[in-house]
This record gives structure tokens, C-alpha cells and sequence, in this order.
């Protein structure tokens, strides 16, 4: 049975994503979406990304079914407040933020005593482009989407957003919000700032203009990331800011093990470390094709 509306709070790479991905797959009899910038209205109409486009917070989530906010993090408790007054009982809430703990801790209060039940969710796909231009209808093929309930989530609401993000094409995995937050510090948040520690460092104008000649496709692929939006990953770090510590030491370990190898110039040794980090990774890719 499809929503009879949805509504997305911003329309860019991810929330522009679901709004391609429900209208393609009939999720929603309506699409509502709500931006911020007179020239997106046009922009995000003409991509095709919902039924209906405005500057209206009110007229955007007004008989929504389900709500999902898709701003930077340090942005949604406010939209949220903002909202709830013209939510109809029972709207469902979700979102698509990189971090959990924190937001999950403030808004489930303060939407279940609005009598619309937030549940906390965060799919695990996105590129490092950014904006309604970016969004794909096949964003979320095949990727696992985390949900992160507490044990005072409404049971329907959950259900809810299991169902939606199955409905997209990805794969609901339940779990709570501090294991979240432990587990994306190592495999997403760290990453990004390692390629943007990498990209800054080796692109240091100290270096001269020859270096920049020699970075090829390998130092490209590498840095990928640190091309995301500064403002979002910002918002990420300040919200994970202990995971991403014990993270951020624990690669700092492996880094003085390999540089004791190498100091050591033991082949074999350092060999076999290249070894091992190749066949985790292979078999990771094996288990996610």
C-alpha cells in the first residue's frame, strides 16, 4: 500500500535521491519537497523529483505520511520544531543523517510529544557530489540502509521505515544507535578525512606544481572523498566527535606498526602485512557482489 504522501526536507543528492526512487517505484501517491532557495523550486521540478516543490515548510508536510529530513545534521532538530505543529497525528519521521547518538537522543522526545514518532535511519550509500542535479532514482540499489529504534520506538513507526527503505531498493539493517556511531567512525567517517588529510597534504603548495603532475588516477581514486561538502562532514565530525577519535587512534596504531616494518626492512614482513589487508578487502568484495 503506498503513502498517500511523502514529503522530503531537502532536495539534494540524498533527499532528491528518495524523491526520484518513490515516484519511480510508486511509493507515494504524492511527493512533496520542501528547499530552501527560490531557483531550486524550478530546478528540482524539472528533474522530476516530486509532485509538488515549495518554500513552505507548512504546505510541504501538511497530510505527509511519512517525513524525511535530509538537511546537514546541526539543522534537523530545528526543522523538526519547526514542523511538528502542521503534522498530521500519527506522521511518521525519519531522516538520512550520518550520525545517530546525538539525534536520535533529541528527537525522539520531542516528536513523540507532538504524536509523530521519529525513527532514526541512515542509508549507507551517496557520492561525493552534492546538490538536486546529483540525485539517482537507482541511488539506493542494492546498499543497506541502518535503522537505529530505542526501546520507546512506536512498533508501527518502525515498521513504517523498514518498509520505505526496503521499498527503495535497499536493505533496512536494525540496530542501535551508539553501534552505529561506533562502527561508521571506522568505515565512513574516517575514510573521508583521510582522503581529505591525504588530498591536503600531498596538494600542500610547499610541494611545488611537479607533484601536483605526478598524482594520477590512484592518488584520484584515493581522494575521491575529500571532494564531499565541507559543511556536512563538519556537522558529522562535531556530532561523532568521540567514535571518531578511537577511530582515528586506532588507524594511527596501524600506521606505526607498518612504519616499525618498513624501519625494520624486513620484505617478508612487510609482505605479509600487504597480504592481509588484501585479502580482508577481497573478501569483503566477494561477500557485497
Amino acid at each position: 500500500m503506498p503513502l498517500d504522501k511523502l514529503t522530503i526536507i531537502g532536495a539534494g543528492l540524498l533527499g532528491g535521491s528518495i524523491g526520484l526512487a518513490a515516484r519511480a517505484r510508486g511509493l507515494a501517491k504524492r511527493v512533496s519537497a520542501l528547499v530552501r532557495r527560490p531557483e531550486s523550486v524550478a530546478n528540482c521540478q524539472a528533474l522530476g523529483i516530486a509532485d509538488e516543490v515549495t518554500l513552505d515548510p507548512a504546505k510541504a508536510v501538511v497530510a505527509a505520511d511519512l517525513i524525511v529530513l535530509c538537511t546537514p545534521i546541526s539543522g534537523m532538530a530545528g526543522l523538526a520544531k519547526r514542523i511538528l505543529p502542521d503534522l498530521k497525528p500519527g506522521a511518521v519521521i525519519t531522516d538520512v543523517g550520518s550520525t545517530k547518538r546525538q539525534l536520535v537522543a533529541e528527537l525522539t522526545p520531542l516528536c513523540a510529544g507532538k504524536n509523530a514518532p521519529f525513527v532514526g535511519s541512515h542509508p549507507m550509500a551517496g557520492s561525493d557530489q552534492s546538490g538536486p542535479s546529483a540525485a539517482r532514482s537507482d541511488l539506493f540499489d542494492g546498499t543497506v540502509c541502518v535503522v537505529t529504534p530505542t526501546r520507546d520506538t512506536d512498533a508501527d513507526a518502525l515498521a513504517t521505515v523498514n518498509d520505505f527503505w526496503a521499498g527503495l531498493g535497499s536493505r533496512p539493517v536494525v540496530m542501535p544507535p551508539d553501534t552505529h556511531d561506533r562502527l561508521v567512525a571506522r568505515c565512513s567517517h574516517l575514510p573521508h578525512l583521510l582522503a581529505s588529510a591525504l588530498a591536503g597534504r600531498v596538494l600542500d603548495a610547499e610541494h611545488g606544481e611537479e607533484q601536483a603532475q605526478l598524482c594520477a588516477s590512484g592518488f584520484r581514486d584515493m581522494t575521491r572523498l575529500a571532494a564531499g561538502s565541507p559543511v556536512m562532514w563538519r556537522d558529522i565530525v562535531g556530532s561523532n566527535r568521540g567514535d571518531i577519535l578511537a577511530a582515528l587512534d586506532e588507524f594511527a596504531d596501524e600506521l606505526g606498526q607498518l612504519r616499525g616494518l618498513i624501519a625494520g626492512d624486513s620484505p617478508e614482513a612487510i609482505e605479509a602485512w600487504l597480504q592481509r589487508a588484501k585479502t580482508a578487502r577481497d573478501h569483503w568484495n566477494d561477500s557485497t557482489d
